[in-house]
Parts: structure tokens; C-alpha cells; sequence
């Protein structure tokens, strides 16, 4: 037999027929035993493999950006809607009516889409939740904006993403990188001597308070970015709600007798705001974000709040805003694009310390 025709003749592949069931991981070992039997030892060894398709593993990651920004947006109006809202309200009364609102509003969605209740385990975490941001945060930066601008107020903001970030590493196990920690620092240095400067970096009297809002505030966005986890960021929110709902009703009728009450247009647009704008709607898409692409990583998104909160006190408040304010704003979008390649970065390696090899 000529060397021609052995090497050009055809011959016959056999072709062992499929298993004769329909599991769809039968299916596959089938396939990949066939091509290995055409195609040689070759085909199965993973250098040989054509390169996969890459897997939409950023889409989360993008979206969670999206939603944890556009809760900033929504915080960013929270401190000129509540000076709107001190035109008609006192602060202990604005701040029970504001969860009064917001627990109903929340209450009535968990009702119509049937949400069964809680696990027991995660009532103490969601106390957590509604301890910092439905009660403390609102009532301790409420009392501070008596005393307080609301760009001397940022300044609390502007230590927010770094407290969040430092608490979420204890609490969820997150191990950002050195260049996200510089990155976060960066940021919080520029919001800080910026908000200082505006101030005319004196103390006010309501600095106790915002520190203050600023610890509680930061424990329980994380405890409900851990919680987001393992529930809709919307029922994280709800339930703390619902569970606040009860010392929000005594509060607004111990509060309301002894306060005076003048409504306005800006004072009842100001509640409104506050209640189901920051207080739910902000808190649900911040919450789902968090859950997508982590507390620390999230939590430095917050670096554009006060400069947002600054634009808003511009155009609602009509408080000015020095030629400092641009410089600042390009300073903090640097430190955010760092620390969000930085996250990225982080999540890539952790997941690829996860996965475990293939055999070949």
C-alpha cells in the first residue's frame, strides 16, 4: 500500500451513539468524549481548547455602579430638602413624620407583594438598619442643619465613604487593595479641605451631631450592604421601616403638640422628599448596589455627595459656591474612577483565587 493512499484514504469514525437520557450534564460529557475520540488527545487538553466566549461577569458590576450612584444622587438632595422641610416642621417632628411616611409607603409595598417576614436571624441586623439610617442619621444631621449650612454638613459626608468602607472590611470580610485604601483616603482629604474651607474651617455647634450621624450612619449601611445579600435591597430597607414604624408614630404625637407647625410648599415638597425619595427609594437602589459590588467599593461613590449636595444648595437653598468648587469636583472623580478599578481589580483576583483549576 503506497504511502499516498494511506495518508489520504478515508476511513471510518466510529461514533458511540448518545446515552439515552436527557440530563443535560450527560449530554455534555457525551459531546466532549466525541470530540475527543475524532479529534485525538489533543482536543481534551485545555491548551488545545478554542478560548470561551468572556462571560458577562462585569454586567453586575456595572449595574451595581448605577444603582449605588444613583442613590448618592438621590442622598445628595437629602440635607437642602431638609432645610425645606424645617420651614414648616420642627426637627423631631420632621424626622418622626419622615419615617411615619416612608415605613407606609414601604409597608404597603411588602403587603401588596406578599413578603413573608424575616428569618429571625437577620431581625437584629435590620435593627441595625433602621437605628442608623431611618432614626439616627435623619434626626442627629436634623438638629445639626438648625445650627448648620448644608455645605458645612457635607463635611460629614465627606467622612462617610471612608468610616463605610473601614466598617464594611470588619464586618463582611472585604479586603480592599492598598491603591483602593490610598485612593479612599485621597478622596476623603480633598471632600474634607474643601468642605472645611467653604465652612471658613470653623467648628460648628452642630459638629457633635454630624460626627455622630456619620458613626451610626456608616453601621447601618453596612449591615444592610451584608444584608442585601442574602434579601432584596428593597426588603431591607422595608423592614427596617416597619420596624421603626412604632417609635415613629409616638415620636410624631409626642413631637407634633409641641412644635409649631407652618406648612409651606417648600416645607411639605422638603417631607415628601425626605421620605420617599432618600429614606426608600435612595436606600433600595444604594442597598442593591451594595449587595453587587461590595460595601468598601460602593461605599466610595459617596465622594461626589457633598459636591452634588453643594450644586443642589446653589439652585434650591441659593447658597453660593466658591471657584474651589470645579477643582474639587475633578480631584474626587479621579480618587472614585481609583477606587472603582481598584474593586474591579480586587474582585478579579478573588475570584480567580476561588476557582479551583481544571484537571487536563
Amino acid at each position: 500500500m503506497r504511502a499516498q493512499d494511506s495518508a489520504t484514504a478515508s476511513s471510518p469514525i466510529a461514533v458511540a451513539e448518545p446515552p439515552a437520557t436527557s440530563s443535560t450534564a450527560s449530554a455534555a460529557s457525551w459531546t466532549e468524549a466525541s470530540a475527543a475520540a475524532a479529534h485525538g488527545p489533543a482536543a481534551a487538553s485545555p491548551a488545545h481548547q478554542p478560548t470561551a466566549a468572556p462571560s458577562p461577569a462585569t454586567a453586575p458590576g456595572r449595574s451595581g455602579t448605577v444603582l449605588a450612584g444613583l442613590g448618592v444622587v438621590a442622598f445628595s438632595l437629602t440635607f437642602p430638602a431638609t432645610a425645606w422641610g424645617l420651614e414648616s416642621f420642627g426637627p423631631w417632628s420632621l424626622v418622626a413624620l419622615r419615617s411615619v411616611l416612608a415605613a407606609l409607603v414601604a409597608g404597603g409595598v411588602l403587603l401588596a407583594a406578599r413578603v413573608p417576614l424575616p428569618a429571625r436571624r437577620h431581625w437584629a441586623g435590620l435593627a441595625v438598619v433602621g437605628g442608623g439610617v431611618v432614626v439616627g442619621f435623619p434626626l442627629l444631621t436634623t438638629l445639626a442643619l438648625q445650627t448648620s449650612t448644608t455645605s458645612h454638613a457635607a463635611v460629614v459626608v465627606g467622612l462617610l465613604p471612608l468610616t463605610t468602607a473601614v466598617l464594611g472590611s470588619l464586618r463582611t470580610g472585604e479586603r480592599p487593595s492598598r491603591l483602593f485604601w490610598g485612593a479612599a483616603l485621597a478622596g476623603a482629604a480633598v471632600v474634607i479641605v474643601f468642605t472645611v474651607r467653604e465652612s471658613g474651617g470653623a467648628l460648628a455647634a452642630g459638629d457633635l451631631y454630624l460626627f455622630g450621624a456619620l458613626l451610626v450612619c456608616a453601621a447601618g449601611y453596612t449591615e444592610g450592604g451584608r444584608l442585601a445579600r442574602v434579601m432584596p435591597g428593597w426588603q431591607v430597607i422595608g423592614w427596617a421601616l416597619v420596624l421603626c414604624l412604632p417609635l415613629a408614630v409616638a415620636g410624631s404625637l409626642v413631637a407634633l403638640p409641641l412644635e409649631p407647625v407652618r406648612l409651606t410648599a417648600h416645607g411639605v415638597v422638603g417631607l415628601v422628599w425626605v421620605a420617599a425619595g432618600s429614606t426608600f427609594l435612595g436606600l433600595y437602589v444604594w442597598y442593591r448596589g451594595m449587595a453587587a459590588i461590595g460595601v468598601a467599593r460602593a461605599s466610595q461613590l459617596q465622594l461626589a455627595q457633598p459636591l452634588l449636595t453643594l450644586v443642589w444648595s446653589f439652585l434650591l437653598l441659593g447658597e453660593e459656591i466658591s471657584a474651589a468648587a470645579p477643582v474639587a469636583a475633578v480631584a474626587v472623580l479621579v480618587c472614585i474612577a481609583a477606587t472603582q478599578r481598584a474593586g474591579r481589580r480586587g474582585a478579579r483576583t478573588s475570584r480567580a483565587v476561588r476557582t479551583p483549576a481544571r484537571r487536563p
